[in-house]
């Protein structure tokens, strides 16, 4: 998602299907096509710059195809045809073939920890895990459906959420060990969740939702 970048190369923008133009998602925003590799390019040379000023990781976040606007008439210039999720992980591959040893890590959708598919958007845990160092799934217990895992309102289920989804993700690296050489497991360590400290959808956060939050963590074995 970046609308300045579209300003100065909209060759490289989603279009419209029906005429061409740049498309915008629900909030007026328009966005690079995630399979413009001129843009990782870009990504790669602004984040190494990034590293050399002082900063000691680089994170990447909104990695992803949009989700929010008419779906229906949406055109992908660079990735038209291709599956997303391989796209995103070619992504994922470049940086880490390019970024050599500065730290790196990815935000994805809570949900990547948990369900199969890509979620339409092209994100899957595991093949980020392959290619960044720390991958931080945004597990806030507000952005859950209405009933999930059985919550009424997973909202009110802070310890519960964390707990439940950090385990899926933690699942998933176990399943994906028992296909990889012994040699070179891939440390659950690598897990590092954002947790909700925002209020919304009439809930209140303070210290005790955020403190139960930090401790469904620890108590499935992750400590960051």
């Amino acid at each position: 998602q970046d609308a300045h970048m579209v300003k100065i190369h909209p060759e490289f923008a989603v279009k419209r299907a029906s005429d061409g133009a740049v498309w915008k998602d629900d909030k007026g925003i328009s966005w690079i096509d995630a399979g413009a590799e001129p843009m990782w390019e870009y990504l790669v040379k602004l984040a190494q710059e990034s590293y050399a000023l002082g900063f000691d990781e680089i994170n990447f976040d909104y990695i992803r195809y949009p989700s929010d606007g008419n779906m229906k008439d949406i055109r992908f210039p660079f990735s038209e045809g291709k599956n997303k999720s391989f796209t995103l992980k070619q992504f994922y591959k470049y940086v880490d073939e390019n970024m050599g040893d500065i730290p790196i890590s990815a935000d994805l959708f809570g949900m990547t920890t948990t369900n199969k598919d890509d979620l339409g958007i092209g994100q899957i845990l595991e093949d980020a895990l392959l290619y960044f160092d720390y991958v931080a799934p945004m597990v806030y217990p507000s952005h859950y459906p209405k009933n999930f895992n059985g919550y009424e309102n997973p909202n009110t289920k802070p310890y519960e959420v964390i707990h439940f989804t950090m385990q899926g993700g933690i699942n998933k690296i176990k399943e994906m060990n028992n296909g990889i050489a012994s040699t070179s497991p891939i440390s659950i360590k690598k897990l590092r969740p954002w947790l909700q400290d925002f209020s919304i959808f009439g809930v209140t956060y303070g210290a005790p939702e955020v403190k139960a939050q930090m401790k469904a963590t620890y108590d499935v074995g992750l400590d960051s």
